[in-house]
């Protein structure tokens, strides 16, 4: 009993056959005898052979594997349609939907020996009830159109699982037999293109009289209609990929920044489909690589991960992603892990036409994935029609990174703490940054990441000696960049740096470094846009500001606080308040954000509003006192600095 558990149902890619065994001792065999019968078989063991890969029950994206689905319809379908992926997976849709009214007439089968003696001797197929009609038809799930339609699996209907299916193709089984199979049909196709006749045409099958049976006709056909629910719910498809039905796309009109002069482009989070959260640092890491690759082209305008990141884990359209983000093309991916294996989909989508212009899967060894990020790097830029340079063509593109994962992690969450701006989650971004220098100590970011918390704790008053902090930050900075001079952010680091230690000209030369090798790195301008602002330029900052903000289009309290400052500078006291306080919205304990609203108030003679936000400096940090805050000032015009004194005085502050 328990081998024919195992073997209840049997995909036979040999014959075309499907061999029903349960254990309430029904049989059947459904013979798959036409061309496009035979394909459908064929998408039938694919998805079979998928869900046994996964190793559960699940719905399988057939948009990854359509040039596979083009391979069947041209070799053992006969090309009965086209094979183009606009129309090859709506067909296989369709063909599914038109089955489930009249299920002894559907187009996928021919049942062999499954017909009932009249009186006067003419066969004629049995018909079931309606209610066992609707039995069948009520364990589909219909989402969308027929272009966009997901199906439900449902073997465990029948009281079965995974175990129960074989997949057979000569003496092989399983994912053996399906590779086998895959691989005659590209040696037939190769040999002679067009339609491959791989089964012989079988005699008719005797038809048995009802009378001797051993199952009750009723019984049987119920059986055989589950079994073949199975089969046919086995077509999941939970999402069309290269196909956008009508309306689906962006409107220029609703984006909320005009599109760039160049082509444009966000990244979103890959789904991490292993089934456990903590393995998100996987897909996290992936798709942070993939954004920093990318961004290193001047000929490209790159969405950066913080404001990509902000849909993970949410349901959203293509389409409101680049009206939200200003972009023309939208990418899309996820990522499943197991042991030394790793398999990543991906797709590019032209959110202004609807259309896929790229997709694919790989399947790979682990300690291969920093080469498949570079791949993935370049098949999307050559989607987007940017060609490379020899000189891009060899570009070492992970650079000061670390291939220790876990190291890797760990520098990410620090990151996710660093930005709130709080000595709390600045102290604790450090113990991040230095428990992944522990795993990995040539891992140059980290060294950059960490030598950060320790300028932030000397701008913000949180260290107890603010120049052993600025030292330390310097000495972090030059070690990072001795590992590798061309990480962005290390140059930023040292130019906010040597701003502190009142090197003007110094800090501009880093920060103009910094913009230069990563033309799309958020970060770097909006540090550069307060090291111009400081050093009196403070036109340049709000431009600077805008386009770290454009990059970043759901930016961090520090983007709002540098250009709220040079509003403020401008005297442009109602941009400044509107902008600061979208960084309090942010983190309603960000100290520089209240500090300049006090100063933006008191300076438009708003009194009430000046004193309030001087509160809720003291509330933050209560030792707060301007002779202290302004020996940190670092102006290069004195003058900046009287004024700003000046207005937080008069708001209140001592």
């Amino acid at each position: 009993m328990e081998e024919k558990t195992r073997q209840a149902i049997k995909i036979d890619l040999s014959q075309f056959k499907l061999h029903i065994h349960l254990e309430q001792k029904t049989e059947l065999t459904l013979h798959f005898d036409s061309p496009s019968r035979m394909f459908y078989l064929a998408v039938i063991a694919l998805v079979v052979n998928e869900m046994k890969r996964l190793g559960k029950i699940t719905s399988i994206p057939l948009g990854e594997h359509a040039p596979l689905l083009a391979l069947l319809n041209d070799t053992i379908g006969g090309s009965a349609g086209t094979s183009d992926k606009e129309h090859l997976l709506p067909r296989i849709y369709r063909k599914w939907k038109d089955a489930l009214p009249d299920l002894e007439n559907a187009p996928l089968f021919k049942v062999i020996g499954r017909k009932k003696e009249l009186e006067n001797g003419v066969g004629k197929t049995y018909r079931f009830t309606e209610a066992k009609k609707d039995l069948w038809a009520n364990l589909f799930e219909y989402r969308g159109s027929q272009e966009n339609v997901r199906l439900r699996f449902s073997i465990d209907k029948l009281g079965a699982g995974l175990d129960d299916i074989m997949i057979i193709y000569e003496d092989y089984q399983n994912g053996e037999a399906w590779e086998r199979f895959i691989s005659g049909l590209k040696r037939k196709g190769e040999e002679k293109p067009g339609p491959v006749e791989l089964v012989p045409k079988e005699p008719e099958t005797p038809v048995i009289p009802y009378k001797e049976r051993k199952v009750p006709l009723l019984k049987h056909w119920s059986w055989a209609a589950l079994a073949i629910v199975f089969i046919l719910a086995g077509l999941a498809i939970w999402r069309v990929y290269f196909y956008t039905p009508a309306g689906k796309i962006a409107s220029i009109e609703r984006m909320a920044f005009p599109l760039p002069d160049k082509p444009s482009i966000a990244v979103l989070p890959f789904v991490n489909m292993t089934g456990d959260p903590k393995e998100d640092y996987f897909s996290d890491g992936l798709t942070e690589q993939i954004i920093t690759n990318l961004s290193t082209f001047q000929r490209l305008f790159v969405i950066a991960r913080n404001s990509t990141f902000v849909y993970k884990g949410k349901s959203v359209k293509i389409q409101k992603v680049a009206e939200d983000l200003g972009v023309r093309y939208v990418m899309e991916g996820s990522v499943q892990k197991s042991g030394d294996k790793v398999r990543i989909a991906a797709q590019l989508v032209d959110a202004i036409t609807g259309g896929h212009v790229w997709s694919e899967h790989y399947d790979r060894e682990f300690k291969d994935l920093f080469a498949l990020q570079d791949e993935i790097t370049i098949k999307i830029l050559r989607a987007m029609r940017i060609e490379l340079t020899d000189g891009e063509q060899a570009r070492r593109w992970t650079k000061g990174g670390t291939k220790n994962l876990k190291a890797y992690v760990l520098n990410y969450q620090g990151i996710g703490f660093m930005g709130r701006g709080t000595k709390q989650d600045n102290d604790t971004a450090r113990h991040f940054f230095e428990e992944a220098i522990g795993l990995d100590p040539k891992y140059a970011c980290a060294y950059i990441n960490l030598g950060t918390t320790h300028f932030w704790d000397a701008r913000n008053g949180w260290s107890e000696s603010p120049a052993k902090s600025i030292q330390k930050a310097l000495e972090l900075a030059q070690k990072a960049l001795a590992m590798e001079d061309s990480i962005d952010l290390g140059h930023s680091l040292l130019g906010a740096i040597y701003l502190v230690m009142r090197q003007h000209d110094k800090a501009i030369a880093e920060g103009e470094r910094a913009v230069a090798l990563n033309p799309n790195g958020a970060l770097a301008f909006i540090f550069f846009a307060g090291i111009v602002g400081v050093s009196g330029k403070w036109e340049e900052s709000v431009m600077y500001a805008q386009q770290s903000i454009r990059l970043s289009p759901f930016p961090g309290p520090l983007q709002y606080d540098v250009l709220g400052r040079a509003y403020f500078m401008l005297e442009k006291y109602d941009e400044a308040i509107s902008i600061l306080k979208k960084a309090i919205q942010i983190n309603v304990d960000f100290l520089p954000a209240h500090i300049f609203l006090a100063a933006c108030y008191s300076s438009m003679g708003r009194d009430a509003e000046a004193n309030a936000s001087a509160k809720e400096v003291l509330r933050i940090n209560p030792k707060f006192s301007i002779e202290s805050y302004e020996k940190r000032l670092t102006y290069r015009n004195k003058a900046d600095i009287e004024r700003e004194v000046a207005a937080l005085k008069k708001a209140g502050l001592k």
